[in-house]
């Protein structure tokens, strides 16, 4: 199994967004904003999901890795830190499902 984590792919990330590289996919995606990281990150999600009807489990493994590469650009964009998400599923995960989305209000859509 690999030890490579989502926190080491953040500060990859992190690094790559303020380079100057030409070549640095990441840096482009960056410049380009929040719109142009949204819709890969919406793109993404989608081949994300047609690779889990399949039966390919090599598409799906490509396809969340992308899908994880762009979530972590769009958080960058925004402010929001991998760490940020993990307390936030950690707060969540301290109570039952049901619960936690009882907690949430009406505000929010349920899923």
């Amino acid at each position: 199994m690999s030890e490579f984590t989502l926190s080491q792919l953040e500060s990859i990330v992190a690094a790559r967004a303020t380079s100057d590289d030409p070549k640095s996919y990441t840096a482009r995606l960056s410049r380009d904003g929040i719109e142009r990281a949204a819709k890969k990150l919406g793109e993404e999600a989608v081949e994300t999901v047609i690779a889990a009807l399949g039966e390919d489990r090599r598409a799906l493994t490509g396809e969340t890795a992308d899908l994880f590469y762009h979530l972590l650009v769009v958080l960058r964009l925004k402010g929001v830190s991998l760490s940020d998400v993990m307390e936030e599923l950690e707060r969540r995960t301290a109570q039952t499902g049901l619960e936690e989305k009882a907690s949430r209000g009406s505000s929010e859509r349920p899923s």
